[in-house]
């Protein structure tokens, strides 16, 4: 008897991260770190916050809210985002986070991605994030999430990434001036809004973290090409976890 034909097996999709070539040898990790940003209002006592997060052990940062005189927001990290999740639920829970009113309009969450090019991989996927939200010298933060619309999803490629080149060129000239640094998220699936990305531009001063924003608006990504753009939070830490814990 005759069987008919089986089809071949799909090869499983490759979820690793890409890094550009060291020595000639491509770099792929499959490790990323997941950050979330929960809001708040109601807060009266910043330090009661600060040492009940000091307390919990997770890597985080709390922010007291420029737009909200009794505005907060966590913001925590951790690779595997089941214990970071369950941790950080049990801690805002509870006292005395419990008593303060949730801001989900501010909610937040993604995970690092590498674009292909990135010399070091594993630092700018699991190191850098960290380094740069927790400076006790960059305590100013702004936090957005990001839509691309269809159509540059339908775009070539290489017009894609010319795209991107000119919005990335000013980023990194404002880093290099040390005037604003950039945490960039993927957040596919993982917002209510389907978002694609969390940004996070942190600083020593807000000006320039505000005229980051302004000097992207004349690019083509962000003048054609974006389908949604915030809500902000803008904030200022007054407790980091410290680095290493």
């Amino acid at each position: 008897m005759s069987h008919p034909p089986q089809a071949p097996a799909s090869e499983a999709p490759d979820l690793r991260e890409k890094g550009g070539p060291v020595d000639g040898v491509p770099q792929a990790l499959d490790r990323r770190l997941f950050l979330q940003l929960t809001a708040f209002t109601g807060a009266r006592d910043s330090q009661a916050l600060a040492e009940a997060l000091a307390a919990s052990g997770l890597e985080c940062v709390l922010y007291e809210e420029a737009n909200d005189p009794a505005g907060v927001a966590v913001l925590a990290m951790g690779e595997d985002p089941g214990p970071l999740l369950a941790r950080l639920r049990a801690v805002l829970a509870a006292a005395p986070f419990a008593g303060l009113t949730l801001k989900p309009e501010f909610s937040l969450l993604g995970r690092t991605y590498a674009l292909g090019y990135e010399p070091r991989l594993e630092d700018w996927l699991l190191r850098r994030p960290r380094r740069v939200t927790r400076d006790p010298d960059r305590p100013w933060a702004i936090w957005y999430p990001l839509r691309r619309t269809g159509a540059f999803a339908a775009l070539p490629r290489p017009e894609q990434q010319q795209i991107l080149k000119e919005h990335g060129g000013i980023g990194r000239r404002f880093g290099d001036a040390d005037l604003a640094l950039d945490v960039r998220l993927a957040c596919h699936g993982l917002d209510k809004n389907d978002n694609d990305f969390v940004i996070g531009l942190i600083g020593r001063e807000l000006h320039p973290l505000s005229a980051l924003v302004e000097a992207m608006r004349p690019t083509v990504q962000t003048s054609r090409y974006l389908a949604g753009l915030g809500p902000f939070f803008v904030g200022r830490a007054v407790w980091q976890a410290p680095l290493g814990a």
